[in-house]
């Protein structure tokens, strides 16, 4: 096994703990180069964790020889573009999400990677954390029966930096191409698909409520898969209190669980209710970063379950919730 050499672009705070420190600890796997447009924080990041070579350019970074795979942790404005760079240079591509701005720059991506012959990934990293491999082997498993209907209850009250968007690019839909829903809601739309397949129809809702910004703050959406499951979901983000809820209702019971945080499995049936609960490990993208390397090595049963087809689908997703709303502002 060969170890396969990684350069980041945009090593900002989601590659502090998140996901830089993976690349370093995933067997066959080491980060070579770190990549900032202010390149003090670049050299500053790479010294504290240990990178031999570091950039202001992306370009440099991706030209260079010892970079085998590019991970992109910009945020989605400039995904588009540095995957079509990277492809260009034949190196697979670890993407953040969302993948894009759109579902169209989605499938601009995925066909570029095709052209090139390189593989192009998105971080949808809890298709590969062991709490959430857990709720899917469930589902597999048939513990709560054929799946009828989902519902997602997601709320938060505003934050104080949300009034400014120079200090949260999350609520600037020039950059993030929407508000907090694409960021938080696309982890919690991707791991659905993961677990009961494409989305066929969607219909959705989106305002803003609180006035604090452009973007979205609140949306409703109702779904239907291709297997014939129906879903229902609510994001609001000026709201009194929190909550973080998904439900997947069967004909012998359901399954609860928290998208952002560690609260317990659970799992309700005739029987009675079972909790599982099961930690994040140290660095959560490290299981799907593990799952790149063993593809890119060869390695059996290495497959990456995190793919730009999959992602841009969330993409699509996404774009029907919000359409109506940027089509009027």
């Amino acid at each position: 096994m060969r170890n396969i050499r990684w350069g980041i672009i945009g090593c900002g705070d989601v590659t502090e703990v998140k996901s830089g420190p993976g690349f370093q600890k995933a067997t066959g796997s080491e980060l070579a180069a770190v990549m900032r447009r202010t390149g003090h924080l670049a050299k500053d990041y790479a010294a504290r964790h240990g990178v031999a070579n570091w950039y202001d350019d992306a370009l440099a970074l991706i030209a260079d020889p010892l970079v085998d795979a590019v991970y992109v942790a910009t945020p989605p404005s400039s995904h588009k573009d540095y995957t079509l760079l990277a492809a260009q240079a034949g190196k697979p591509v670890y993407v953040e999400k969302p993948m894009a701005m759109n579902h169209a720059e989605c499938m601009e991506m995925v066909k570029s990677c095709e052209r090139a012959g390189v593989p192009l990934f998105i971080a949808y990293y809890r298709r590969a954390l062991p709490r959430f491999v857990k709720i899917k082997e469930l589902v597999d498993d048939g513990a709560i029966g054929e799946v009828r209907f989902v519902n997602i209850n997601l709320y938060r009250p505003a934050s104080p930096s949300d009034a400014d968007p120079k200090q949260n690019w999350r609520v600037d839909p020039a950059v993030s191409s929407g508000g907090y829903f694409p960021d938080m809601a696309s982890h919690m739309l991707d791991f659905l698909d993961y677990v009961l397949g494409p989305i066929a129809e969607v219909n959705g809702f989106a305002g803003n409520q609180a006035g604090l910004y452009a973007a979205e703050d609140i949306v409703t959406g109702s779904f239907r898969f291709e297997s014939g499951v129906q879903g229902t979901g609510m994001w609001c983000f000026s709201a009194y209190d929190k909550r973080d809820w998904t439900e997947i209702v069967g004909t012998k019971g359901k399954i609860g669980y928290a998208t952002f945080d560690e609260s317990p499995v659970v799992l309700t049936t005739s029987i009675g209710t079972e909790s599982f609960a099961i930690p994040n490990p140290p660095h959560v993208h490290q299981p799907l970063i593990q799952s790149i390397v063993d593809e890119l090595n060869g390695n059996d049963n290495g497959i990456c379950p995190s793919r730009g087809e999959s992602a841009a689908r969330t993409s699509w997703v996404m774009d029907q919730m919000l359409k109506a709303y940027y089509a009027r502002n």
